[in-house]
């Protein structure tokens, strides 16, 4: 309930838009930072950047015109980790840009970069997030999903970062299963 008018304002301004985007295309919304987004330090609390990122996945689902086939198919699409980093505070009332975009994708991971912008052009943060499609609980490997989508495209070159992000999460999860 969070952000549910603007969830409401990104579902309907997508739908309504018919501005589709290519499936490497940028998802580009505009904020404003809101009293009920601030923390004790008077700036967006780190925790809403991941909140608002959802929206940001959500306008890109339904302009790329995946969101109809996942929920056609029954997919669910689910995070499987983020990292971010964070620049410069964005304060109460300040105007900001997300711009969300597909990185690549490797089996059946994707993944997605998430950038707040200040409205002066100053970088606010970056997230970028994996996520995985799932059918009853199980992955689908991303080569169907593009197939349903009628989208015959290799991924775009693995950046450098993600795959040093991908050791850092293994043996992330690997120290954990130690213990």
């Amino acid at each position: 309930m969070n952000l549910f008018f603007r969830l409401l304002r990104v579902v309907v301004a997508a739908l309504l838009s018919g501005r589709r985007l290519e499936p490497l295309g940028t998802s580009l919304l505009g904020f404003r930072v809101w009293p009920n987004d601030i923390d004790t330090n008077l700036h967006m609390n780190n925790g809403r950047y991941f909140t608002v990122a959802d929206l940001g996945r959500v306008d890109l689902m339904i302009r790329t015109g995946m969101l109809r086939l996942l929920l056609t198919r029954k997919w669910a699409p689910v995070l499987g980790g983020a990292m971010i980093r964070f620049r410069r505070e964005l304060k109460p009332f300040q105007p900001y840009r997300l711009k969300t975009r597909v990185l690549c994708w490797e089996g059946k991971w994707i993944y997605l970069e998430h950038v707040f912008e200040a409205m002066d052009g100053h970088l606010a943060a970056v997230i970028v997030v994996k996520g995985v499609f799932l059918e009853r609980g199980r992955s689908i490997d991303l080569s169907v999903l593009m197939h349903h989508m009628g989208i015959d495209l290799d991924s775009p070159p693995m950046p450098d970062d993600i795959r040093a992000w991908q050791e850092a999460q293994q043996a992330a999860s690997d120290r954990a299963k130690e213990r």
